[in-house]
């Protein structure tokens, strides 16, 4: 008996290490090395008012002394050195403290996870948003329903259920997340095919064929650029900076076949 226990807890063991086997960590917990930020109004590679610092091991979105209290629709994203096209992307992150007064009623307590994006030396230099897919990660209030992973598109639409879907947003079925609490979020990128949002492992969220939206003004030269396709099939990956202050303590991603 004790020697079947000892087999099943080395087997335990030794399936949780090959679980993790092949996952990469894109924030390396000490600095922003392989990340370049980009933000509304400034050149890319600045920055400003270090709007994305690591401090106690976390990745920090913030708004110093430099923002003088107005986040003046400032948006900013920070970009991943290296493209992919299949993976999964697995990140924690909290919402903590207050958002600039100025900041979009629909900001609060919101970031996102940008994935299949556009090149950020392709983007105009006041351009709100990188053309890309969006995973909204939002906080919830002190009362009410508030999901998070939802799918938010910058330029871009998806099939649902083998339809075109053109609304910017789409809501998934996820709890709500209050507070300061940690919240796990998972991405599958299936190229070009599929994209499905899980929290804390359960599929929240899932649709397909993500392209470019031909009637947006920037995802227009994208098309150009691809040769006339819609279809995305892969892209950048970025971090939102929309006036709500927000922690990252890992981000890690797994290559898919």
């Amino acid at each position: 008996m004790r020697l079947a226990g000892l087999c099943v807890a080395l087997a335990m063991i030794c399936g949780a290490a090959f679980a993790e086997e092949g996952w990469i960590a894109l924030f390396n917990g000490k600095n922003l090395d392989g990340w370049t930020p980009k933000i509304k109004g400034h050149p890319l590679g600045e920055n400003f008012a270090e709007t994305f610092r690591v401090e106690d091991g976390l990745l920090k979105v913030r708004y110093g002394d430099g923002y003088q209290g107005k986040f003046d629709n400032r948006f900013g994203h920070l970009f991943y050195k290296t493209p992919y096209s299949h993976y999964l992307l697995r990140a924690e992150y909290r919402f903590v403290g207050e958002q600039l007064p100025d900041g979009p009623g629909w900001a609060k307590r919101n970031n996102g996870l940008m994935i299949h994006g556009q090149d950020p030396k392709t983007m105009r230099v006041n351009q709100d948003f990188p053309v890309s897919i969006e995973v909204q990660l939002l906080g919830g209030f002190d009362t009410g329903s508030r999901s998070t992973a939802n799918l938010c598109t910058p330029g871009t639409n998806v099939e649902k259920d083998g339809k075109l879907y053109t609304p910017h947003g789409l809501s998934s079925t996820s709890e709500t997340y209050r507070g300061d609490q940690w919240v796990t979020v998972e991405i599958e990128v299936c190229g070009g095919e599929k994209i499905i949002h899980r929290i804390g492992g359960k599929t929240v969220l899932e649709y397909q064929k993500p392209q470019y939206d031909p009637t947006d003004q920037d995802a227009q030269a994208l098309i150009k650029a691809n040769g006339g396709k819609l279809i995305i099939e892969s892209g950048t990956i970025s971090i939102q900076s929309e006036s709500a202050p927000t922690d990252f303590r890992k981000i890690e991603l797994k290559v898919l076949d």
